[in-house]
């Protein structure tokens, strides 16, 4: 059978599943996230023997350290899963919301209202904690998701979605919402980037590689997610405590994740008193700084080419720039941003509204680390993914951003 076959049966499964689950009440769902969270931590062994061996491979194959980190999985982390699958419970169901409603002239009642995209397809890299974060917030907002990992992950996702399947199907829901893609070549990931019609939208989570290279093939929409490119600008009217400690918290707090800074962009007018502490700071805590002329005069500063300025490194390194003025700064940030998130250190009133104005980024900041993109820091609860992109959905998605719409018109014997 080939891997566009498989796929289909897979799709068409999925899809059937979907329309049942579309139908589910929140106390259905929300019972069976409870009982997804409770097996994940009753059969820990076998998903726990399944991520050893992943493990296992990947430190055969030589795989760096802050990879196979990404990959491991621990009781604790298992606590942490079951965890997020609980709270995704504890969140307002966006399945049948007014988005806006009003009786026309004519008399017909017109109502917005969210309902699920139906079948979402996941292709996604090294952590197998997405597998069930993904089903959760897709099954809780009505959608049935077809799961594609990476194949070094291949025995924790298939572990993992094992354990669910079972815990959906003893709640009562078809098991088929939460499925896993078939194969662990490339071929499964074409057929999956091909099931236009089968498949709803496709969401990639990962490198700037692997999501460029679903944009690039897929015929179902796709929804960007993820790739960080993210800027801190210390402007001339910058409280240096303020952006010393916001700068060092957006590099080192996690350096591997997508709204982590990767360019530092500093005014002329404070980089006599600024670049000296940002510097002894980073390399504190372990950065290698890439700079211009202007920081390459500090030691241990490697010389920074367009490379570094457009790098998204997820790693213990930055790109850094001593720039002339808000305007040099912003054209900076237009050239090389991903449109993520870019963050303005001032007690300039102006400066920020211009940045606010002119970023044209999903979260622009202000006095703010760029950490705080993410949909639990944002009150959401719970996300998919940042998106990237300006159509349909921007910046971190919730459940919300999971569905679609639908108007329903309701009339007594209406004609036009």
């Amino acid at each position: 059978m080939t891997a566009e076959v498989e796929v289909r049966e897979v799709a068409q499964r999925a899809r059937v599943a979907s329309r049942a689950l579309a139908l589910a009440t929140r106390a259905q769902k929300d019972a069976t996230l409870h009982a997804m969270a409770d097996a994940l931590l009753a059969r820990a062994d076998e998903i726990l023997a399944g991520n050893a061996e992943d493990v296992a491979r990947a430190e055969t194959d030589g795989t760096p350290p802050n990879i196979i980190d990404r990959l491991r999985l621990t009781t604790e982390r298992l606590e942490g899963m079951a965890q997020g699958l609980r709270e995704v419970a504890g969140l307002a169901d966006p399945v049948g919301e007014v988005v806006r409603g009003s009786v026309l002239a004519n008399g017909l009642e017109l109502r917005q209202v969210r309902v699920p995209f139906g079948v979402v397809g996941m292709i996604y890299e090294a952590r197998p904690n997405v597998t069930a974060d993904a089903a959760g917030i897709c099954l809780k907002s009505g959608n049935a998701v077809l799961l594609r990992g990476s194949s070094s992950a291949r025995s924790s996702n298939a572990a993992i979605v094992a354990v669910l399947r079972d815990a959906v199907a003893a709640s009562g829901l078809e098991a088929d919402v939460v499925q896993l893609v078939p194969g662990d070549t490339h071929d499964s990931v074409k057929a999956l980037m091909r099931a236009r019609g089968q498949v709803d939208v496709l969401i990639p989570r990962g490198g700037a590689g692997l999501i460029q290279s679903v944009v690039d093939e897929s015929t179902v929409p796709v929804i960007e997610t993820g790739v960080g490119n993210c800027h801190v600008y210390v402007d001339r009217a910058a409280d240096l405590d303020k952006a010393l400690a916001i700068v060092v918290n957006a590099k080192t707090h996690r350096s591997s994740v997508c709204n982590a800074a990767e360019s530092l962009l500093v005014h002329a007018d404070v980089a006599d008193a600024f670049l000296p502490r940002v510097v002894a700071a980073l390399q504190g805590e372990g950065v290698t700084i890439h700079g211009d002329d202007a920081f390459g005069g500090h030691d241990g500063v490697l010389p920074a080419t367009d490379e570094d300025w457009a790098q998204e490194y997820l790693s213990l390194d930055i790109a850094a720039r001593v720039v002339p003025d808000l305007d040099t700064a912003l054209e900076h940030i237009r050239t090389w941003s991903s449109g993520h998130s870019d963050a303005i250190v001032t007690e300039d009133l102006a400066a920020s509204r211009r940045f606010v104005a002119e970023v044209d980024s999903a979260a622009v900041l202000v006095n703010a680390s760029t950490r705080f993109t993410d949909g639990g820091e944002f009150g959401f609860g719970a996300e998919i993914g940042i998106s990237t992109q300006k159509l349909h959905a921007r910046g971190p998605m919730g459940l919300p951003e999971m569905t679609s719409t639908k108007y329903v018109v309701i009339g007594d014997g209406h004609v036009r």
